[in-house]
């Protein structure tokens, strides 16, 4: 068994294509492409997500959270990796994967965030231009054994 799910985390990886991202989740500057101009208001609040094994379960800590469209949230590998992002797309508002798609860095598929392997390491998505409503969320390699949370983006 553990054979075989390190074996789909291979074949997931190398399905992931295009540059590799750092431990930020960002592409490198020179794949990013060039920078919108900035935005005439501030920057949204900085929110942090534990992706972690606790007690033998693989939880987000938290597992449900609130935030502003413009906000940002950064999930970090604590323990039990690797793990990712990825969106449930029938449970995010209409007109959100596009949103979702265009923040996420190296992607495993539609509204399937990137691998993030090493201790410590994060993946970050940019809320800017998020529909308000609930976003449903999964970790790829444990969906299965129950890592699910979901978020909520509000005015």
């Amino acid at each position: 068994m553990r054979q075989l799910f390190a074996g789909v985390v291979l074949a997931a990886m190398a399905c992931g294509g295009g540059e590799a991202a750092d431990s930020e989740g960002a592409v490198p500057e020179s794949a990013a492409p060039a920078a919108a101009p900035a935005a005439a208001t501030e920057a949204g609040e900085v929110h942090e997500v534990l992706m972690q094994e606790i007690d033998g379960q693989m939880v987000y800590t938290p597992s449900t959270l609130t935030i502003k469209a413009g906000d940002t949230v950064r999930w970090i590998n604590r323990s039990g990796g690797p793990h990712n992002v990825a969106f449930y797309a029938d449970q995010v508002p209409e007109s959100a994967a596009d949103v979702l798609n265009a923040a996420m860095v190296n992607r495993l598929g539609d509204l399937n965030g990137g691998l993030v392997v090493e201790p410590e390491a994060a993946y970050t998505i940019d809320f800017t231009g998020a529909p308000v409503g609930d976003y449903g969320y999964y970790c790829m390699p444990h969906e299965v054994v129950g890592m699910v949370a979901s978020l909520t983006v509000v005015e």
